[in-house]
């Protein structure tokens, strides 16, 4: 049995309902989109009482199949203004669907000043005071958590920046290890969590878990399939584990769409200082705790993440990904893998978005308040969001307003949100997701870089980008890992058995793509409620401010983009 948890928050009562029928085909990013169509208010404050904030697993979650337990997190986000939906690896999803949840709602606001924890046991649910967590950073508050639960319990948790209610805050998952690392990120997120006066949530490890089939066989002979599958692929058998996205850093430099500097350049001087090869070079010689090959779900094939160590061996941060890199190091000046550590690690303990982190300090530093590739003033600056300094509160909300602030005008943002690393002047796709994604900046809605064109061409840039949201948005449905949507091309028949032998249907590829579809439209119909337009303007300085080393600019057609979605139904 699949069920819903419901937590308000303004009581302190926490209830269990059974799954409606209406969602039963519904998990992941498609089930906390329904979520909040169909239960918050489109025009309500993100920060307000009428917000919820949804914890949901995929519709593949608690089975360990490979890279199929991400969790993902919703509310109307306080960034954007409108729906939002940010998934994580870590252990959060896996648990909560082996005890019989395929969603954790939180409702209400609790007394301004109070904080809570919420403790999801084998049949018993609680909140407890969390007094002594506030103000502590995400690695002591998970360390007191497991020494209090055991260290088996698996959190997700906010630090100071989401307390303070920060834009830029986002929600922390613990590994496989127990670190608070996995981050749902993007959209202000974390602030949410914290204005419902939620510090943590505790879920204790299920008892007796039995993972139940509707076809068993199918289900095995799949499984069998899915696994030869990424086996059998480079990307997902060699590339993936071996250097992770790190390895990004070196081919998008090559393209020319390296965020560098503020975006004021797309390709970096020390980009192979930084990337994957590198990364991997230095993680084997040091050795110790470090390694260029990590799981960030159970029972992960790819293993595409990885553990950085210092020069002793003692581990500085996991994961160093290619949007940390590309936000902590080249958008900032910062050639040096040790000081990008530093940093990244800091990130993880404040509780904040790398990216939109890094995209408000690169605006402060055009604006004279430091200087680029000088890693201790950044630190500094970070360390203003933790304390709360009027600077710091200024960055938390994140680079639209630091840039009006300091009048900089250059700020690569769509409603309100900071794109991925991906200058859209160079990857078009990307621009296209970035401005009419209902999502906002985020490049994980449809990524065009693995595509084999010319990414510099505006021809054909929209339909590709309309494909890729709606295969990302099923992705995100089932709770899958965006890097083992591949299997898809290959064998399009994989996931839709999957999804056969677990809770039967008649299901096909072209179901999936139908799902999409309707994920896409509940998103933008609450969009459209809270008053957002489909599609985002193109910033200004995108058409007209040319990019180094090839000179690029943005030249595909408003009117282009405002038909992307006609042909959704």
């Amino acid at each position: 049995m699949q069920n819903i948890l419901r937590v308000d928050m303004t009581s302190g009562s926490v209830r269990v309902e059974e799954l409606p029928v209406e969602y039963k085909a519904l998990g992941g990013r498609g089930l906390s989109s329904r979520l909040l169509l169909d239960e918050v208010p489109a025009q309500c404050d993100p920060l307000g009482p009428a917000n919820k904030l949804v914890f949901t697993c995929g519709l593949l979650a608690g089975t360990y199949l490979s890279s199929a337990n991400r969790i993902s997190v919703g509310a109307k986000s306080p960034l954007t203004k409108g729906i939002k939906e940010s998934n994580a690896g870590g252990v959060t999803a896996l648990r909560l669907a082996q005890l019989g949840f395929r969603a954790v709602v939180i409702e209400g606001q609790a007394n301004p000043k109070d904080f809570y924890y919420l403790i999801i046991d084998n049949g018993s649910y609680e909140l407890r005071p969390a007094s002594e967590l506030i103000g502590k950073g995400c690695f002591e508050t998970a360390q007191i958590l497991h020494d209090k639960w055991g260290a088996k319990a698996d959190i997700a948790l906010i630090g100071p920046a989401g307390e303070q209610r920060m834009n830029l805050a986002g929600i922390a998952h613990t590994d496989v290890e127990g670190l608070p690392t996995r981050y749902s990120a993007r959209g202000g997120l974390g602030a949410v969590m914290g204005s419902k006066g939620l510090k943590a949530i505790v879920i204790l490890h299920p008892n007796n878990y039995t993972q139940t089939m509707v076809d068993s066989s199918l289900w095995k002979q799949t499984v069998i399939r899915y696994s030869k599958t990424l086996k059998s692929m480079e990307q997902t058998a060699v590339t993936m584990p071996k250097y992770g996205t790190a390895l990004t850093m070196e081919l998008i430099d090559s393209l020319g769409a390296v965020p560098t500097r503020n975006f004021s350049s797309g390709s970096f001087e020390k980009a192979s200082e930084i990337g994957g090869v590198r990364m991997r070079e230095v993680i084997m010689q040091r050795g110790g705790e470090g390694t260029p090959t990590h799981a960030c779900m159970p029972g992960c094939l790819v293993k595409c993440s990885n553990r950085f160590a210092d020069q002793a061996g003692k581990l500085v941060n996991t994961p160093m990904e290619y949007e940390n890199l590309a936000f902590l190091g080249a958008n900032l000046g910062i050639g040096d893998l040790d000081e990008i550590a530093k940093l990244n690690f800091l990130c993880n303990d404040l509780g904040v978005d790398t990216i939109e982190t890094g995209a408000a300090i690169a605006v402060t530093l055009e604006a004279g308040l430091g200087k680029f590739g000088d890693s201790a003033a950044v630190e500094d600056l970070m360390l203003q969001i933790g304390r709360a300094t009027d600077l710091g509160r200024i960055l938390g909300q994140g680079a639209v307003v630091t840039g009006q602030h300091f009048g900089i005008k250059r700020v690569m943002a769509f409603k309100g949100q900071t794109i991925g690393a991906y200058d859209p002047r160079s990857l078009k796709v990307n621009g296209v997701t970035y401005a009419t994604s209902p999502m906002g900046g985020d490049h994980t809605a449809g990524n065009g870089l693995a595509l084999k064109i010319d990414h510099r061409d505006p021809k054909g840039k929209v339909e590709i980008s309309f494909n890729l949201q709606i295969t990302s948005a099923w992705v995100d449905t089932l709770g899958l890992c965006t890097f083992v949507r591949g299997t898809h091309a290959v064998d399009s028949t994989i996931f839709p058995d999957l999804l056969k032998a677990r809770f039967g249907g008649d299901w096909t590829p072209e179901e999936l793509e139908k799902l999409g579809r309707r994920i896409i439209g509940y998103e933008l119909e609450f969009n459209r409620k809270a008053g957002l337009k489909d599609t985002e303007v193109m910033p200004e300085f995108i058409k007209t401010e040319k990019l180094a080393p090839y000179d690029s600019l943005w030249d595909i057609p408003d009117e282009e983009l405002g038909d992307i979605w006609k042909s959704l139904f």
